[in-house]
């Protein structure tokens, strides 16, 4: 069984945001394989079939912050351990369109990722970093990453999920040293 959390923070003021960016790839891939999220694990959780695979989809529902929460809960029901679980979130050091995947490492100044390395103890766990860029000098990061999409953006964003698919896809089947090699441009 593989776990895929995308990160965000719930509710319609933010779905369209930078933040965002884990909830809009989690709910790609399930429009793609037809499947309807339900609560539990305080999030919106989903399972199918993935490439052969028992696949958990996760959209923490705690707000970024407290994202650990959430993974934890449905880690711990499941007993899932870091080899399969992959943590997909936006990332401010990585330009708009590129994508990082990463077996472990610190959070990074990101406090959805730090919550998750709090609450499961470990910071062996995969993650997909994808890229938002970094604020206007004049703009506060935490305003940034709240802040929509521009519409010049969105092209991007689109080819951006695309590859991230085609790499969750991948990592689902274990060929991630490919998916690393493939998409890390």
């Amino acid at each position: 069984m593989k776990v895929i959390v995308g990160l965000g923070n719930p509710g319609p003021q933010y779905s369209e945001t930078r933040h965002n960016i884990g909830f809009l790839l989690v709910d790609l891939l399930a429009e793609f394989y037809e499947l309807q999220f339900r609560t539990k694990f305080q999030g919106l959780w989903t399972e199918g079939n993935v490439e052969g695979e028992r696949v958990l989809f996760l959209k923490p529902q705690t707000f970024m912050n407290l994202s650990g929460r959430s993974v934890s809960d449905l880690c711990h029901f499941y007993k899932v351990k870091g080899d399969d679980l992959l943590i997909v979130h936006d990332d401010m050091d990585l330009p708009l369109g590129k994508i990082r995947l990463r077996n472990q490492g610190s959070a990074g100044g990101h406090n959805g990722i730090r919550s998750i390395l709090a609450e499961l103890g470990s910071e062996k766990f995969w993650r997909l970093k994808l890229g938002v860029g970094r604020p206007p000098k004049e703009w506060d990061p935490a305003r940034f990453v709240l802040s929509p999409f521009e519409e010049n953006e969105l092209t991007l964003l689109d080819e951006v999920l695309g590859r991230a698919v085609k790499a969750t896809h991948l990592w689902i089947k274990g060929e991630t040293d490919h998916a690393m090699n493939l998409y890390h441009r």
